[in-house]
């Protein structure tokens, strides 16, 4: 199984991490992360993944980042939109999409306990939905 990532940016460090752990649960379940690609931040992920999605060597894709809270409801807004057009993406190619977001409304203590097990998450997701 051939699996693509979109990771966001804005926190690399973190997201590098999530990515590793995503690459050793693909490894441990016998499929692989192929494709990588880097978006600024959430609402760059629809395009991106609708894009890898019309791939014919890309059976499934995850997505990893973080919304974080900010003094604005702009985070829940942005979390929802991504949620609903990542549910239809995977309608629209019929292959599965596993979130790897962690948020929306995040605080800094939130994101370190959450790193390793969202990104697992992600890639248990999308295998135990591959036809």
């Amino acid at each position: 199984m051939r699996i693509a990532a979109v990771c966001g940016s804005f926190h690399k460090d973190e997201v590098e991490r999530m990515l590793e752990y995503a690459r050793e649960e693909a490894t441990s379940k016998n499929a692989e992360i192929t494709e990588i690609v880097w978006v600024p931040g959430s609402m760059e992920v629809p395009l991106a993944l609708d894009r890898l999605m019309k791939m014919d060597d890309v059976d499934a894709a995850i997505t990893l980042g973080i919304i974080e809270r900010g003094q604005t409801q702009h985070g829940l807004v942005m979390g929802q939109s991504v949620t609903r057009a990542i549910i239809e993406l995977q309608i629209r190619h019929n292959k599965p999409i596993g979130l790897g977001i962690i948020g929306p409304g995040a605080e800094p203590e939130h994101i370190e306990p959450r790193l390793e097990p969202h990104a697992r998450a992600a890639v248990g997701a999308v295998i135990a939905m591959f036809d």
